[in-house]
């Protein structure tokens, strides 16, 4: 009786198992890990050959992707694997390849340019990659030249460290000092304002740490209809730098999806506050940064790290400005890569169409992560 128990709970678990592979991934997906890696489809077009490349990727499938490269000579199975993953800590070591799309630009008998869109899911969402693909033919298949970023070296030096420090020391258990322990900084919003979207309602702002001390920080909005009742509620989340030193300002950007405007009769803005250790460091400079106006327009640039050591998050956010100095909008783009001490690394933020034209000016900061400490 036991081994017949046991033996229908087996079944039952890789009935399950079959179910969720064949839900999730595709007919192809399930002929490649039942060994039968040559029948994903013959390479025999330039895009056949990108599709199955792409379809190796997802399936974290290095052998067999690196093995197809045509290129595959001038460089190392590790440094294919690492030019997707990341060398250090970043988003790229948590992500996974979610979907990817194909365009051909160019072919003649024996050569091809495709672009590969990569859309990656990660810990913070989703991100994009394009990559420009040169594919070349050898006999009656295609193979793709994979364009390999070579890892970045940071030169031997010495980095002078200098900034300042903020250390908190809270009462311990036996302590009586006859007071409350330090007070949660003064924070103040110090412009909101509501925008109509297609996907809903978003409330984008900016928040001023007016105090002499450093503060975590957040900001909640409600959502209150004309009639009193409450829409909804949402906070930040990620769309805001949480650690303000005295005296900074981050902007916000909360989401309201499925909302229209016209529901809303007023909105009940909650700056929140925590005092936190903090330092000035890492510093995290801008450099080259442009406004690129037009159609797809958006604002570019490079973040260089000055400290002296590995940041292995940043997020990028933006405040942009009318002539007359008035919010129009807050967007932000995390960095796929680690920031290495002294090496630039771009950053290319999109901005709304119909939004572009009012643009004038704008304002940019940089929330950062490292191992074992958080900046954000």
């Amino acid at each position: 009786m036991k081994k017949g128990t046991l033996l229908a709970i087996s079944i039952a678990v890789a009935t399950v198992a079959l179910v969720v592979v064949g839900t999730l991934w595709p007919i192809k997906t399930a002929v490649y890990w039942a060994g039968g890696k040559n029948l994903l489809r013959p390479s025999s077009t330039p895009t056949a050959a990108v599709e199955n490349l792409g379809d190796q990727i997802r399936l974290r499938a290095w052998g067999a992707a690196y093995s197809s490269l045509g290129n595959k000579g001038e460089f190392t199975e590790s440094e294919f694997f690492h030019d997707l993953t990341g060398y250090h800590l970043s988003l790229r070591t948590f992500a996974t390849l979610e979907s990817f799309e194909v365009q051909p630009l160019h072919e003649s008998a024996d050569s091809a340019q495709v672009a590969m869109r990569l859309h990656w899911s990660t810990i913070v969402g989703m991100h994009e990659v394009t990559r420009d693909l040169h594919v070349v033919r050898n006999g009656n298949r295609w193979a793709v030249d994979w364009p390999l970023v070579k890892r970045q070296h940071v030169p031997p030096q010495v980095i002078v460290v200098n900034y300042l420090r903020w250390d908190v020391i809270y009462r311990g258990p036996g302590d009586d000092w006859g007071a409350q322990d330090v007070g949660a900084p003064h924070v103040r919003i110090v412009d909101m304002h509501p925008v109509n979207r297609a996907e809903g309602v978003v409330v984008l702002g900016e928040l001023l740490n007016e105090d002499v001390i450093p503060a975590f920080v957040s900001v909640r909005a409600t959502l209150v209809a004309k009639d009193g009742s409450i829409i909804d509620s949402e906070g930040s989340f990620d769309m805001i730098s949480h650690t303000l030193l005295p005296k900074q300002v981050t902007p916000f950007f909360i989401r309201f999806p499925n909302v229209d405007l016209s529901q809303v009769g007023s909105i009940r803005m909650e700056p929140i506050s925590v005092l936190v250790s903090a330092s000035a460091d890492p510093v995290i400079e801008i450099e080259n940064q442009k406004y690129n106006p037009g159609a797809h327009a958006s604002l570019t640039g490079q973040v260089s790290n000055q400290s002296g050591q590995i940041v292995s998050f940043a997020h990028v956010l933006s405040t942009f400005y009318d002539k007359n100095g008035q919010l129009v909008w807050v967007a932000g783009e995390y960095v796929d890569r680690a920031l290495l001490p002294q090496i630039p690394v771009d950053f290319r933020i999109p901005v709304p169409e119909d939004l572009a034209k009012k643009i004038s000016s704008e304002r940019t900061v940089v929330a950062t992560y490292r191992t074992g400490r958080s900046d954000l």
